[in-house]
């Protein structure tokens, strides 16, 4: 995602790069890295809200918010400064193509109309509509639930009209997901896609196989076609036909490109099975939303080609 870690590298690697040529276009990565870096933050405490059942609490929802609007200004970014740039770096265009695709891939995720994961619970749909908060009982300092049968008689008096809720605006009510005020709600799923299948195409053009930028790109676009799509099986299959790839890869890389090709494939492998039951046989949709990953084998570090940093020098959310 736009949070990785290995986007994070190349963001400040290239920031870096660039920096003497185009100064302002370095300034706008170096921003860039710190909102992915503050985002990472971000998302984790969404899984933690989520894994906890804590979707539609005020901090929930307050943290759905700020990752919209991080993601916002992020495209905001990128739109504007980066992606006019980038046309004579390699690295970079990937990138850049990279990070809209994730930023997009956040807006399905959190404020997608209508709701396509359960990534975010903080829908319209699960919150009900304003009214009159219950009192909850008093409890008379351990002596027991105290009742109003110790306060004296109130005169009888007949409501008319129901109870009174909250004026419009105010109350829990919405006809719109909690950060239509950021960003406007729609179907981003289309648009999202395309723009995984922009960056596939470019990386697969411009980078070889173990890089580990282009695996950063197939990596997350796989778990795009799982969560968001829900296409397990081509999931499955590009995470199946990347690992091929790097096996047969030639090309050399360094000793920090093949950690994160490692990682990379670690997570590619356990996407490979994601779905399967230990008979290699689809799961029921209950069960592959509960437990899709257990069960999963590890693929070690081994899986990468010894080849692959032995012949060429290294090449670049």
């Amino acid at each position: 995602m736009a949070s990785s870690e290995v986007d994070q590298k190349f963001l400040g690697r290239l920031a870096k790069l660039v920096e003497n040529e185009n100064p302002l276009l370095a300034q706008i990565l170096f921003k860039i890295l710190g909102l992915s870096i503050n985002l990472s933050s971000q998302l984790i405490s969404a899984q933690k809200h989520r894994r906890h059942g804590a979707g539609q609490t005020p901090e929930a929802i307050e943290l759905t918010l700020h990752i919209i609007w991080l993601s916002r200004e992020g495209l905001v970014l990128l739109n504007q400064y980066v992606l006019p740039m980038v046309g004579e770096y390699v690295e970079l265009k990937v990138l850049a193509y990279k990070l809209r695709a994730s930023f997009y891939h956040i807006y399905v995720l959190f404020h997608n109309t209508p709701p396509v994961s359960t990534v975010s619970s903080n829908t319209p749909e699960g919150q009900t509509t304003s009214s009159v908060p219950s009192i909850a009982p008093r409890v008379d300092k351990g002596k027991g639930i105290a009742t109003d049968d110790d306060e004296p008689p109130r005169p009888s008096r007949t409501l008319e009209g129901g109870p009174v809720g909250p004026p419009p605006g105010f109350g829990l009510e919405r006809s719109e997901p909690p950060a239509a005020f950021l960003v406007e709600p729609g179907d981003y799923l289309p648009k999202a896609h395309r723009y995984f299948q922009e960056a596939v195409q470019l990386a697969e053009e411009l980078l070889w196989a173990s890089h580990s930028l282009r695996l950063s790109v197939k990596t997350e676009y796989a778990a795009f076609l799982y969560e968001c799509v829900h296409d397990t099986d081509g999931s499955r299959k590009l995470a199946k036909d990347t690992i091929t790839e790097v096996y047969d890869a030639t090309e050399g890389i360094d000793d920090d490109m093949f950690a994160d090709a490692c990682a990379l494939v670690n997570v590619l492998g356990k996407m490979m099975k994601r779905g399967l039951g230990s008979s290699n046989t689809l799961r029921s949709k209950a069960q592959g939303s509960s437990s899709g990953t257990q069960g999963t084998p590890r693929v070690e570090p081994a899986a990468v080609p010894e080849a692959a940093v032995t012949s060429a020098p290294p090449g670049m959310i």
